[in-house]
């Protein structure tokens, strides 16, 4: 059984027990968080479609743990202009484990 749901804005596969890195979400390690926006669900052939979403289906998921991903560097130059510029950024990621899905 999987679904494609929509997290954070963006859509993922998702089966039960995997480990998946998100954006960040709301709430703190351990917390379950339910997400509603499902856009197909198979189940062992049976496939849902949803226009747009799947009604009555959804997605739980376990907050594993809150962390950095890789830095990012941005450099910007003007070539004969004495400009340059390095800026940095580290996305915030929650690591989630999916614990069920609902049709």
């Amino acid at each position: 059984m999987y679904a494609i749901v929509e997290i954070a804005g963006q859509q993922f596969k998702v089966t039960e027990k995997q480990l998946l890195y998100v954006h960040r979400q709301p709430g703190n390690e351990g917390d379950n968080i339910n997400f509603e926006k499902v856009m197909l669900v198979n189940n062992n052939g049976s496939i849902k479609v949803g226009k747009p979403v799947v009604s009555g289906a959804s997605v739980s998921a376990k907050i594993i743990s809150h962390i950095k991903g890789d830095k990012v560097l941005v450099f910007k130059k003007k070539r004969r202009k004495a400009y340059q510029k390095m800026n940095g950024h580290r996305q915030q990621f929650s690591r989630i484990q999916i614990e069920s899905i609902k049709a």
